[in-house]
């Protein structure tokens, strides 16, 4: 029997495309969640639903743990958890209530949940945090666990049903500041064997995923920040190198997969990693998220390569500077071209995230993001629609535009959700086209490199070059799919919307440290 039972809602086997990439890590957030209780002193099991085929597993756990509390950590530094996917909130539902029926008591934490708890406390969950959960959370377990005197109603960070029905908001809780004084992530709770397992079958090697920093300062209209708001908080180099060094240690990663929303925003954070990683050798490959404008400043390219940069992915969005403005982005196309141009230079493969649909987004912006992709050559390409969620500017603008699903079911939806430049059908097609094109460009350039050294072909060469007629073939069956599509523009749509305007500039030192 365990005290406390942690799972999340996350369900690869319910996200078809992420399925097929099979890039899977396990809950950060519930693994540092788990680590905070088990420094309080608590029993502390773990449900990973990343591999689970259902939710008939997280019953079986309940059933083998027996726990007094059944908590769901939604893992917050999984960018698909903050899109609150339809299906993964049906999961959590479940789950909910598979618990609630065995008789453990329920807490929820998570960005749809700190979104709609009434929802939720509804679903049967006793008590909804709001926002960072680790310290509401390790308060509560003390309070129900082992009688420390302090009613739940008294805990900051809450929301729970009143005697009425109603939704009891507690006072917020502000975020942690001090990132270094938590423990490292409950690594020892995984089944790290098989995520291992799973990577070298898939791809040949063994990723782990890290974290540095919670949170960002920037403006994008766009982004929901449902648990840190505007604050961001890093730890230092020298906590993260730490942790580098014990994961190489303990576990011998093949590569690392930061999951910042930005790493390294403070001025010289980079540096120092990257000084500190080779005092203590422990340079491991990794990938990162960063914004274009940072990476153009002294020598952060560098010290990312001589950190062990492999990958950096940007959020490139367009390659129109009129939507870029209107997205309060705060970035340049022209930053986009040379950062990118600056990281192939340094050996670094650069991946571009784009976002299509934009409020006032025309066949020309469409076709500027399509010419930048090209004229960059990114290494990877991550294509998505515009997606609006609570909290965001972007919401309130096309709130009343919203019909009744307001969130997509998998992350391959890409469903409009509101009435955007062009229809759901053509942005779907969209992506067929650009992915078609990305390909063909991708595997004529790694054609012509092998032309070049015959003695190195492989068998990679001969998949390229099937990849390339294939593409070729049906990419101007999909273009004409695409232009009678563009003929159905969703009508009454405006110009680009008027939103209060954001600051798009980085915080000063003082900003960053605010609470």
């Amino acid at each position: 029997m365990s005290e406390v039972l942690l799972g999340q809602s996350y369900f690869l086997r319910f996200d078809p495309k992420l399925r097929e990439a099979m890039q899977p890590y396990p809950p950060l957030g519930a693994l540092y969640a788990a680590a905070v209780l088990k420094q309080h002193g608590h029993d502390v099991a773990l449900f990973d639903a990343m591999l689970a085929e259902s939710e008939a597993e997280w019953e079986l756990a309940l059933e083998r743990t027996r726990p007094l509390l059944a908590v769901l950590f939604e893992d917050n530094f999984n960018y698909l958890s903050k899109m609150c996917l339809l299906r993964m909130r049906e999961a959590a539902f479940a789950m909910i209530a598979a618990a609630a029926r065995r008789g453990a008591t329920v807490i929820v934490a998570g960005s749809d949940a700190s979104d709609h708890a009434a929802e939720y406390l509804a679903r049967g969950a006793r008590y909804v945090v709001i926002g960072e959960g680790e310290a509401t959370l390790a308060e509560l377990v003390d309070s129900l666990l082992d009688g420390t005197g302090v009613p739940p109603e008294a805990i900051a960070g809450l929301a729970l049903a009143g005697p009425g029905g109603e939704v009891v908001n507690t006072l917020p809780r502000g975020v942690i500041r001090d990132l270094d004084a938590l423990p490292f992530p409950a690594w020892d709770l995984v089944d790290v064997p098989r995520y291992r397992r799973l990577w070298l079958e898939r791809h040949g090697y063994f990723s782990m995923n890290m974290v540095t920093t919670r949170g960002c300062p920037y403006h994008c209209n766009w982004c929901a920040k449902p648990i840190w708001g505007q604050r961001y908080n890093a730890r230092s180099p020298e906590n993260v190198v730490a942790e580098l060094a014990w994961l190489k240690g303990t576990y011998a990663p093949d590569h690392i997969a930061f999951a910042d929303d930005i790493l390294g925003l403070k001025p010289s954070w980079i540096q120092r990693f990257a000084d500190l990683v080779e005092e203590r050798g422990v340079r491991v490959p990794f990938k990162s998220l960063h914004r274009v404008d940072l990476l153009l400043k002294g020598d952060t390219i560098p010290s990312l390569a001589r950190a062990g940069a492999r990958t950096v992915w940007v959020g490139a969005e367009s390659g129109s500077q009129k939507v870029l403005d209107a997205m309060d982005k705060g970035t340049t196309v022209a930053q986009i071209y040379e950062a990118a141009s600056r990281l192939h230079a340094a050996g670094i493969e650069v991946c571009f995230f784009l976002q299509f649909g934009y409020p006032g987004e025309t066949r020309e912006d469409i076709a500027h993001t399509l010419r930048m992709v090209r004229e960059c050559a990114p290494d990877d390409i991550g294509v998505s629609v515009s997606y609006p969620l609570p909290g965001t500017r972007f919401f309130a603008s096309v709130r009343e535009q919203l019909g009744v699903k307001q969130n997509w079911q998998d992350s391959s939806d890409l469903a409009m959700l509101y009435r955007g430049p062009f229809t759901t059908a053509f942005y779907r097609q969209l992506h067929t086209v650009v992915h078609k094109e990305f390909r063909a460009r991708k595997a004529l350039r790694a054609i012509l490199q092998a032309a070049r050294r015959p003695t190195s072909l492989r068998r990679r060469h001969l998949r390229a070059a099937a990849s390339l007629a294939h593409n070729l073939l049906t990419l101007p069956l999909a273009r004409a799919r695409l232009n009678r599509l563009a003929r159905r523009p969703h009508a009454g749509m405006g110009p680009l919307p008027h939103m209060a305007p954001a600051q798009a500039a980085a915080p000063t030192a003082q900003e960053e440290s605010a609470p």
